[in-house]
């Protein structure tokens, strides 16, 4: 073990040097080309802290119309009326008017039920319960699965959408995750406009295409008939200053989630801002369909029940592309663009919690936690080299090592570094001294056997290495528990201890062996200063 060809050598000095190259630029300016870095976390950089709930009444709300739909579809082609349908609830309620048409009712509407869940308790469980009674009453309730089904499915879909539309305004390493069972927690490092974020958090951006029906006033003040919705417009006012009014069909012609690009622009007749977009192949036939057939007629382009324009189609549009103009601004057309490259949420976000952390309280943590490493570093000096003399310097150099190359290795992975991370960074060097103690006190009891510097140096990392793996190993798998179980700063935390754990095998076993090995042959002492 104490022999060290050149080219080793040269391989450790050169992974040392690459460890202070790598974390230099953590603590000075770098380059705008140089990629690797840590990122600082919220409690370090500042930024927002926001918890948002998924409105699950409204995804409840949205099957049971669904279901409603389906019931009259399947009805009207049974050729079997019904009357009174409702939505109550998680449950439809409708009456079949001849009741001797209710089991052909039954056996119709049994086709619409799926199995849903996952599991020994949920797998194969039915979505819906049918329930009828002699009179002709169907009532179609959604199972205690379906809504976790539902639930699960509306929380993971909304993470989803949350992470796309954050990358979209390019905050750097957002943490997103699931809290309980319908919570999402977001925490955006460095955002200097927490008001943005909140707003592109907040709205659905359900988008869709719907015709006006000219026959229905919608300023007249009556209830508008059946399948006709009055909605007023997002950026456009009447004379007395109250929003317009538009008279639209609930029928959707096309969705919104047929849009495959979206993006700001302007229009270079008028100047003013727009949103170009783009269908798919399904969403482009449709447009071109529904503008073919409706030439000279109002078409309501609608956004969570706001309506954003209502241009009349002047003639058909085939290319599946179009623009949308609504009086916006420059950030209006941008953050409109967003919603729509990032999809519809299943459910509205309610923001229940919301913190910001401002970047003079991240950057006293930070003079805090460099101050605590730097305090926990000199005790540590102190007491090995009190301990171990010329040993205990090499000790010492091989601990600052072992804090540039984990620094190193956090900033290849470009990891985010938060107050956990610097404990752990702090904790590390506690776990790092552990291995150079074996070493030192092994090799001081071969010494005191009689035994020559090189043959108790040689018996004292011998000894002392299995002892080490042991105790790292068992360290290891704590880790990697909290990384699997753990989120956010804890996995971290967990990252942290790791590769400090890694890099003190290699400067307590690698590097001092070195320095002491080279020491001893260039001195050629007779007795070891432990």
């Amino acid at each position: 073990m104490l022999f060290f060809a050149r080219w080793k050598v040269w391989t450790i000095l050169a992974i040392c040097l690459a460890g202070v190259v790598l974390s230099v630029p953590n603590v000075l300016p770098r380059p705008a080309w140089w990629p690797y870095a840590m990122n600082l976390g919220l409690d370090l950089r500042g930024g927002s802290y926001l918890l948002l709930e998924v409105d699950m009444p409204a995804v409840v709300r949205e099957r049971i119309v669904t279901i409603q739909d389906q019931v009259r579809t399947r009805m009207r082609a049974a050729n079997i009326q019904i009357t009174g349908i409702s939505g109550r609830d998680s449950s439809v309620v409708f009456q079949v008017r001849d009741p001797g048409l209710l089991q052909d009712a039954v056996k119709n509407l049994r086709e619409i039920v799926t199995l849903v869940g996952s599991g020994a308790l949920g797998a194969g469980t039915p979505d819906l319960d049918i329930q009828s009674t002699p009179d002709g009453t169907v009532t179609i309730t959604l199972t205690e699965v379906a809504l976790r089904d539902k639930a699960t499915q509306a929380v993971q879909q909304s993470i989803e959408i949350v992470r796309r539309r954050i990358d979209e305004t390019g905050v750097n390493e957002p943490q997103i995750a699931r809290q309980g069972a319908n919570r999402i927690l977001v925490q955006l490092p460095g955002v200097d406009d927490p008001d943005r974020i909140k707003k592109l958090l907040g709205t659905t951006a359900r988008m869709t295409f719907r015709l006006l029906d000219a026959n229905v006033d919608p300023n007249s003040g009556q209830r508008p008939p059946p399948g006709v919705e009055i909605l007023k417009a997002e950026n456009e006012r009447r004379a007395d200053g109250l929003p317009t009014a538009y008279a639209v069909r609930q029928r959707v012609e096309v969705e919104g989630s047929n849009l495959v690009k979206a993006s700001a622009g302007t229009n270079p007749q008028t100047g003013e801002w727009i949103v170009n977009f783009e269908f798919d192949s399904l969403g482009a036939r449709r447009f071109a369909d529904v503008t073919r057939q409706n030439v000279g007629r109002p078409f309501a382009i609608v956004l969570d029940d706001k309506v954003i324009s209502a241009p009349v189609i002047r003639e058909p549009i085939t290319g599946g592309r179009g623009q949308i103009s609504g009086r916006f601004t420059a950030r209006d057309a941008q953050d409109l663009a967003v919603l729509l490259r990032a999809g519809a949420l299943p459910a509205p976000l309610t923001i229940v919690e919301e913190r910001t952390v401002g970047p003079d309280l991240g950057a006293d943590a930070i003079r805090a936690g460099i101050a605590s490493i730097l305090v926990g570093m000199v005790l540590v000096f102190i007491f090995i080299v009190w301990s171990y003399g010329l040993f205990g310097v090499f000790a010492c150099i091989g601990l600052i090592a072992n804090l540039f190359l984990t620094v190193a290795c956090l900033s290849l992975l470009q990891a985010t570094l938060t107050l956990p991370g610097m404990a752990g960074l702090l904790l590390t060097l506690g776990l790092s001294v552990d291995a150079n103690i074996l070493i030192n006190e092994r090799i001081r009891e071969e010494t005191k056997l009689g035994k020559t510097p090189f043959a108790a140096m040689e018996a004292g990392f011998s000894r002392a290495f299995s002892t080490i793996v042991d105790s790292n190993l068992t360290t290891l798998i704590k880790m990697m528990l909290l990384f699997a179980f753990g989120s956010g700063p804890v996995r971290g935390f967990a990252v942290t201890i790791t590769l400090g754990i890694i890099t003190s095998m290699f400067t307590a076993t690698v590097l001092v062996r070195l320095m002491m090995v080279t020491w001893l042959r260039a001195r050629k002492r007779d007795a070891l200063p432990v």
